[in-house]
């Protein structure tokens, strides 16, 4: 026991004098196992992300649609790239050690993952583009407080309609989960704190002429409670630097 503690207090004191030092040797996070293969599904069938239970599944998607899931970004906001991170599609499943990772965990596995395995490199830097402000409607919001809990979103969408099945999300989660649909960044300004449970469900922006239809900004009033507001200012982004094509596995 002494010795144990004599080796704590001298990683303690190593940290606080070389804190860079320590935060060389946190090991990354990873899933345990992971499979990335071609998709044999066309660009109209259903894709998207979904995560439970320490589970990643990724349908039929394209690399950056991994990184706007993975960094929280919209389209607008990845910089660069050749053509084929837009085309060519996947099918990733990957899991972790522990079923109750959340999405945070995930996501940064998931950065991880393309990192060894897409050799994805990127930097940020500040540019001046446009984006949307996410507010409280003039009627307060619709939202389901949820307890605290293993966080988890599902989106699915097919030649017309598209869904967001969120459960033990924040605003910010939201924001981000807008941005990837609009292809625009959306800043959270709604002032909400604590995590919700929400569903949504819209008409795509190719079948709106549907007498039925309802478009993602009367959705985000009707359903939540909320609304989007346009805006112009600086927006951090991801500039590509390099990225190969994955061998299948």
């Amino acid at each position: 026991m002494a010795g144990d503690l004599k080796r704590y207090v001298l990683v303690g004191m190593i940290c606080v004098v070389h804190p860079p030092l320590c935060r060389a040797q946190t090991p990354a996070l990873t899933f345990e196992v992971a499979s990335i293969k071609p998709s044999a599904a066309d660009s109209n069938s259903s894709s998207g992300i979904g995560t439970q239970h320490g589970q990643l599944h990724a349908e039929n998607v394209t690399l950056k649609r991994c990184i706007i899931g993975a960094y929280g970004v919209g389209p607008r906001e990845i910089i660069g790239g050749p053509d084929w991170i837009d085309v060519d599609r996947f099918e990733i499943l990957a899991k972790t050690a522990q079923r109750n990772e959340g999405d945070a965990v995930l996501m940064e596995m998931l950065k991880n993952l393309m990192a060894e395995r897409f050799k994805l490199k990127m930097h940020r830097e500040t540019r001046v583009i446009p984006a949307y402000l996410l507010e409280v409607s003039k009627n307060g919001p619709k939202l389901e407080k949820a307890a605290p809990g293993e966080a988890g979103t599902s989106t699915s969408r097919n030649n017309t309609r598209m869904s967001i099945d969120a459960h033990n999300v924040d605003m910010n989660g939201l924001a981000r989960t807008l941005a990837r649909e609009l292809k625009m960044p959306v800043v959270n300004q709604t002032k909400l704190e604590g995590i919700f449970n929400f569903k949504m469900r819209w008409t795509l922006d190719s079948a709106l002429n549907d007498p039925e239809a309802v478009s993602i900004f009367t959705a985000i009033q009707e359903q939540l409670g909320l609304r989007l507001r346009s805006e112009k200012g600086p927006v951090e982004v991801l500039v590509i630097d390099h990225v190969e094509k994955p061998s299948e596995n």
